[in-house]
């Protein structure tokens, strides 16, 4: 089997602009799924009705649930990827795709036939009528197909990102989110009816599937899917991974998505709809500001399996405090600034989400500060000890909400989520993370941590000066709080971090730009 040479290297580029490609190309993704959906909803809405709309969008999220067969074998299949990408190893890649594929493919049979059984029993499981369930019947029978085949289609993006060729997945996701879309629009406008609708844009997204199957040859034009390279002992080694890959998945479900589950027991509906204000704030805040380490996972991997000791400790230090920056003058703002931002979204009678903002604010900002660390854990042998400590994180989270909602209410389940992650990640993943690098923890911290930190006392003194200004609009809340990030971007990058790591952001940022920097003086 020939072997041409750059399939082997890292990407043809400089690691760092490797990074900042992928980490760009995924934020181009999101603002693409953000803006599409801010005018697909209301379009489909007017010309749907919000009966037929509503039925789409509940059973889209039906078929989103079938994603727990998947087992953690998706991120299993990046770190193998990664890992035998870094060790030149072609049978081994062949054979972990082959194996993977062949699960996946069983797995996605058997989520069509969930949603094929649903799909003939929508009258008994949800209230509809029976117009609708015949409607719905052959949505969810589309919708499936996607599902199905998206198990096993997802190998080929697999080894793009394992071969640190994230952004082109990121680009496929754009141009399909645009086609689907187009489609979208062009069979309404037509006067098609809401099946023609489903098989339209599902149709797009399958072809996507194949255009991430071409990227994935060119990127390793040796890649072989066979039945024949399945392996039983490759099947053994991906799950020893991907078991507590789930593990951290569903910890991550038990920390982040019961609290409404809590609510809605202990409260009711109307105060879900409360807590979901907040939610859906630092939810947004954590998917814009936590970006970075998704694409450091393959680079991880890659970097252990090659004993680049250095190099994890380069990404530990350097990935805490980019992460930090990316997300503690956001967090600051919210704490001070959200009775505005609530006041001007939603108005004053969801005014019972503003100290639940403020209370997660610290969670999010904890949890994408620590997001390198548990990054570095999962991708270079501590998966398990990660696994076990997520999981516990969110059983105390339960329990802590259940025990405290009833004295304190809303604030007591945000404390309840709080706490744990608090005390999980300064006082165990964060160490932990260190001491697989090797690194003193001292040193660390001032290196990584308190750099991001101190800044943020000064623009708290700032925003707490300039909170009283007029501001009615999210516009102004939003002009108040960019000056506050920018503020505290200054300070950072100025004065906080070592001139040695000033030198090596410019000397990054001028390759990134194409130039090169004039040397320095010794």
């Amino acid at each position: 089997m020939s072997q041409p040479a750059d399939q082997w290297a890292r990407t043809g580029r400089p690691e760092v602009a490797t990074v900042a490609r992928n980490v760009s190309t995924r934020y181009m993704s999101i603002a693409a799924e953000m803006i599409i959906g801010l005018i697909m909803l209301p379009f489909n809405l007017s010309h749907l009705g919000a009966a037929q709309y509503g039925l789409w969008v509940l059973l889209g999220s039906v078929t989103i649930h079938l994603s727990i067969l998947e087992l953690g074998y998706g991120g299993a299949i990046v770190k193998f990827m990664a890992q035998y990408r870094a060790r030149r190893d072609p049978r081994a890649l062949n054979e972990i795709a082959s194996t993977t594929f062949f699960i996946f493919a069983g797995m996605g049979l058997l989520a069509y036939g969930v949603a094929a059984v649903l799909a003939f029993n929508l009258e008994h499981v949800f209230r509809v009528t029976p117009e609708q369930a015949e409607i719905g019947k052959w949505i969810l029978l589309i919708i499936g197909v996607q599902v199905a085949l998206n198990f096993p289609f997802s190998v080929y993006g697999g080894l793009c990102a394992g071969f640190q060729r994230i952004d082109i997945n990121n680009m496929v996701a754009v141009v399909v989110a645009i086609a689907a879309a187009i489609a979208n629009v062009a069979v309404v406008l037509a006067g098609y009816g809401l099946v023609a609708l489903v098989a339209a844009t599902t149709a797009v997204r399958l072809l996507g599937y194949y255009v991430y199957r071409l990227n994935a040859l060119r990127i390793y034009p040796d890649l072989r899917i066979h039945p024949s390279l399945f392996r039983m002992d490759r099947l053994k080694e991906v799950t020893g991974f991907s078991i507590y890959a789930s593990i951290i998945d569903w910890a991550n479900k038990l920390n982040y998505e019961l609290d409404e589950v809590v609510i809605g027991i202990f409260f009711g509906s109307a105060y879900v709809g409360v807590w979901a204000v907040a939610e859906r704030i630092i939810s947004g805040t954590q998917r814009l500001t936590n970006q970075l380490n998704g694409v450091l996972f393959p680079v991880i991997v890659d970097s252990d399996a090659s004993d680049q000791q250095e190099k994890l400790q380069r990404i530990l230090l350097q990935g805490t405090l980019l992460s930090l920056v990316m997300v503690v003058p956001i967090a600051v703002a919210l704490v001070l600034l959200a009775d505005r931002v609530v006041l001007a979204w939603v108005g004053p009678e969801m005014r019972g989400s503003v100290p639940v903002i403020r209370i997660l604010a610290f969670a999010v900002a904890i949890r994408v500060g620590n997001a390198t660390a548990t990054t570095l854990l999962k991708g270079a042998g501590e998966h398990r000890m990660l696994a076990w400590t997520n999981l516990g994180t969110g059983v105390v989270n339960v329990l802590l909400s259940i025990a405290l909602i009833k004295p304190y209410g809303l604030v007591g389940v945000a404390v309840g989520t709080l706490i744990p992650i608090a005390c999980s990640s300064i006082f165990i993943v964060q160490p932990a993370a260190y001491r697989r690098v090797r690194l003193p923890m001292g040193a660390a911290f001032r290196q990584s941590v308190w750099p991001a930190i101190w800044p943020a006392f000064v623009v708290s003194g700032f925003l707490g000066l300039t909170r009283d200004l007029p501001s009615g609009t999210l516009l102004a809340v939003g002009l108040q709080a960019a000056t506050a990030v920018l503020l505290y971007l200054v300070l950072v990058f100025g004065i906080a971090v070592s001139r040695k790591d000033r030198l090596y952001y410019f000397a990054k940022a001028m390759d990134l730009a194409g130039r090169r920097p004039l040397p320095t003086a010794a």
